[in-house]
């Protein structure tokens, strides 16, 4: 079917057929949904292509994540895609592997295929994002930046939360794994700990940092192990998993001798033995709130609106069997802390 079959059988010329589908603000209501209609019914797709060179837009949208491995991602490609299927938009992805050089190369390379980019937990500096940032509208998702659409989790306060299970099951020591030093979420992490800590009491030591990564939970149990803590929280669920099982083959009983947390909320925390503990973040709403304060700016750029909107979504913290009181210290316990170890109470 091609336009002309549409406009004949809804009684219009070619050209308003085109504009109902490229500019439908030109179009009386009841003649577009006409067209519309008849479209749908004959089976009738715009072609994407032809409609850029009139419209000079492509009608697809970047997403650019540091790790399709980590399952947290590919939940919020779900929800972007979803919405942006709603927009009648594609989504074209790429991953970095956790390198900021890499993502500055694929935005070069997306920037002229795409209306669009989301940036999903970004790893460029400052320098790196003011250098792209010209050429093409960009949202950042667990990020903080000025004056563009951001989607931002309250991390700190999940924080909070884990920290006051901690302290209601009685620890008074506890080890943070911090993750990526280029990472926002993880500064917002420290943060909330800090704050956390002087409300509580509970002490907490941070050790790393480390790639966000099952592998790298291996290498930090043994670290954990040198301390004196009685409970872990980690920057991420996977560092989490990895911890779990290190310990595991030490023959390290969880919760009984070790309390451990992740965040995120990945599905696999519900799966391990035992079930995580973990902070909740939303994964598919941050995706789709992304895709849609994208495709606002679009519309209010034509505008010459700028754009600075920002969603903040809140956490949850899910407990489960890998947290339980703290087992009772005995006299000869090791009381050494690991080396590299730093306070966060008064960091």
């Amino acid at each position: 079917m091609t336009i002309h079959h549409v406009a004949q059988r809804a009684r219009v010329s070619a050209s308003t057929v085109s504009r109902a589908f490229t500019t439908p603000e030109m179009v009386r209501r009841d003649t577009r949904e006409r067209v519309l209609r008849v479209a749908d019914e004959v089976g009738y797709r715009p072609n994407r292509a032809a409609r850029g060179l009139i419209t000079g837009k492509t009608a697809n949208i970047g997403l650019i994540v540091p790790d399709l491995g980590n399952p947290l991602f590919p939940a919020v490609l779900k929800g972007a895609q979803a919405r942006a299927q709603q927009a009648d938009h594609a989504v074209f992805l790429a991953d970095t592997d956790e390198n900021a050089d890499l993502e500055v190369n694929l935005i070069k390379a997306m920037a002229k295929q795409v209306d669009g980019i989301v940036l999903c937990s970004s790893r460029m500096s400052d320098k790196q994002r003011r250098a792209v940032e010209s050429l093409t509208p960009l949202t950042f998702v667990y990020r903080k930046v000025a004056d563009v659409p951001i989607v931002l989790v309250d991390n700190a306060d999940g924080m909070r939360q884990a920290v006051e299970h901690l302290a209601a099951l009685g620890h008074r020591r506890a080890a943070y794994l911090a993750g990526p030093q280029a990472s926002w979420s993880n500064r917002e992490r420290r943060r909330g700990l800090r704050s956390a800590s002087r409300a509580t009491g509970v002490d907490v030591i941070e050790l790393g940092p480390f790639a966000p990564r099952f592998e790298a939970g291996l290498q930090a149990a043994d670290l954990v192990l040198a301390t004196d803590v009685t409970a872990v929280l980690a920057y991420n669920d996977l560092i989490a998993l990895g911890v779990l099982n290190r310990l595991a083959d030490r023959g390290v009983a969880v919760p009984e001798q070790m309390s451990v947390i992740g965040f995120d909320g990945i599905d696999f925390a519900a799966m391990c033995t035992p079930p995580l503990t973990t902070v909740l973040i939303p994964k598919e709403a941050a995706g789709r709130a992304a895709v849609e304060l994208l495709l606002d700016w679009l519309d209010q750029k034509s505008l010459g609106h700028t754009a600075g909107a920002q969603r903040t979504l809140g956490t949850q913290l899910i407990v489960r069997s890998s947290t339980a009181a703290p087992p009772r210290v005995s006299a000869g316990s090791n009381g050494r802390a690991a080396r590299g170890a730093r306070q966060l109470k008064g960091d």
